[in-house]
Parts: structure tokens; C-alpha cells; sequence
């Protein structure tokens, strides 16, 4: 499987998912990752919504939170990104059919 195949798999299990992560005026705190690095932990896959009150941009965000977690950036549109753990990225994109 690609990497592209791998990213359709990942939003195709993440379309029905609600975000379980909303970054807001506070930005990004400390709180913020361990909560990630918990969710990540235990889903493999979270989508995270970032407020209108935010004062980051949603790419910048998600390339520091991804830093911070050491995760993967599946997607980006609008407010919402969706992140995977690199276990699960690297098992999707060197699985063989």
C-alpha cells in the first residue's frame, strides 16, 4: 500500500469520527499534548478541531502538535486535522495486498 493509499484508508475510518479535540484561544499548552499523546495512544487516530478563537493557523498547528507527539499529519482542511501515531501509518503504508 502507498502512502496515498494508506491516507485514503485513514480518512476513510476517520469520516464518521466527531473530534475528540478542540484547540481554542488557549492554543497550545502542555495539557493539549498529553491529551493527544493519551488519545493516541489508545485510538491511533484522532481529529482535532481548532476554534475560530484561535490565534495559530490550523497548519501551524498541526505541524506543532505533531512535533509535540511525535504523530503523523494524515489531513488538513479548514479547522479540522486528522493525526495518526507512526505505527499505525508505517504498518498501513508497507502493508502488502
Amino acid at each position: 500500500m502507498t502512502e496515498k493509499e494508506a491516507k485514503k484508508e485513514i480518512m476513510r475510518r476517520a469520516v464518521d469520527m466527531t473530534a475528540t479535540l478542540h484547540v481554542g484561544k488557549d492554543g497550545l499548552k502542555e495539557s493539549v499534548f498529553e491529551e493527544l499523546r493519551a488519545q493516541l495512544k489508545s485510538n491511533r487516530i484522532v481529529k482535532i478541531k481548532v476554534l475560530p478563537s484561535s490565534e495559530s493557523e490550523t497548519a501551524d498547528i498541526a505541524e506543532a502538535l505533531s512535533e509535540a507527539t511525535d504523530s503523523v499529519i494524515v489531513d488538513v482542511r479548514g479547522s479540522v486535522l486528522i493525526l495518526t501515531d507512526k505505527r499505525t501509518w508505517t504498518s498501513l503504508s508497507q502493508k502488502k495486498f
